[in-house]
């Protein structure tokens, strides 16, 4: 994703449902794309074509983006981590592939479609309109290569991402959880606690887990479990509000069945937890 003179881009946005990561046949070498958002492979092919020609190794002298999508480098590591289960991931084809799969999909399942994702690609803005004339001339060469391009069939591969938002039944609520709304929420709401004792329980099976919502001068600390045992408290105090941040990231060699357990500390003041989505790596 370049970098124009618009907005900042956020880090990460999600949608709940279940992603599978799936090689593309009629695309260049390497590239995936994500079972569920129809058309997601076209639109991939689209994008890397208007971004960068299609080269994996392109990067923008100016702004520092690298690769076909043009992946901002303040971007990758957040993205890897969600995506590839490791924030350190060299930016490879397949990992690029992966990545934008990943993260088009969610932008898709938040924003509703592929013509918004091109602007938030651009920009970083989630706004349906008052869009530049270069932002409108962008989208416009992204929809019209989607429109007219013909990547084939893609076929299934190994990864699997599952993101859960705060209303998906896999996620366990126990005391008091309410829901706030924010459009720089992903989904623009989230369920939060304040109530000492107050839990969320997530069982699931997979190689890796992530729980994100905001920070900010009201935000308390919680406790995480994992697989029944204390891990380590996090605290979400921040100087300035942050609607979405990684809150606690763990991952493990191999797929197997475990639990991630959410308890609101209750700090004095400044009590609130909150949970935005959880992703499961697979």
């Amino acid at each position: 994703m370049r970098a124009p003179a618009l907005t900042g881009r956020p880090v990460a946005v999600v949608a709940a449902s279940l992603i599978t990561i799936v090689a593309l046949n009629g695309a260049p070498s390497g590239a995936d794309a994500a079972k569920g958002p129809r058309g997601l492979a076209r639109f991939m092919v689209a994008v890397g074509s208007v971004e960068s020609g299609g080269d994996y190794h392109a990067r923008n002298a100016v702004s520092g983006a690298y690769g076909r999508y043009q992946i901002m480098p303040s971007n990758w590591p957040a993205w890897a981590g969600r995506y590839l289960g490791n924030a350190h991931a060299k930016q490879t084809p397949r990992n690029q592939d992966r990545v934008a799969a990943g993260k088009m999909s969610s932008l898709h399942g938040w924003l509703g479609s592929w013509k918004r994702v091109a602007y938030w690609w651009l920009t970083g803005s989630s706004k349906a309109s008052g869009w530049s004339t270069y932002a409108r001339h962008y989208v416009s060469k992204v929809m019209d290569r989607y429109k007219h391009g013909s990547p084939q069939q893609p076929r299934p591969v190994v990864m699997r991402v599952r993101v859960l938002n705060e209303r998906s039944t896999a996620i366990v609520y126990r005391g008091s959880w309410q829901v706030a709304r924010y459009d720089g929420y992903g989904g623009d709401a989230v369920r939060y606690a304040s109530a000492r004792g107050a839990t969320a329980t997530i069982r699931f099976t997979g190689r890796g887990v992530a729980w994100h919502g905001p920070t900010g001068p009201t935000r308390g600390r919680a406790k995480i479990y994992v697989d029944g045992r204390y891990v380590r408290t996090v605290d979400l105090r921040r100087a300035s509000f942050e609607p979405r941040a990684t809150l606690y990231r763990t991952t493990w060699s191999t797929i197997a069945p475990h639990s991630l357990t959410i308890v609101v500390v209750g700090s004095s003041g400044h009590p609130i937890v909150a949970i935005d989505d959880v992703t499961i790596l697979r």
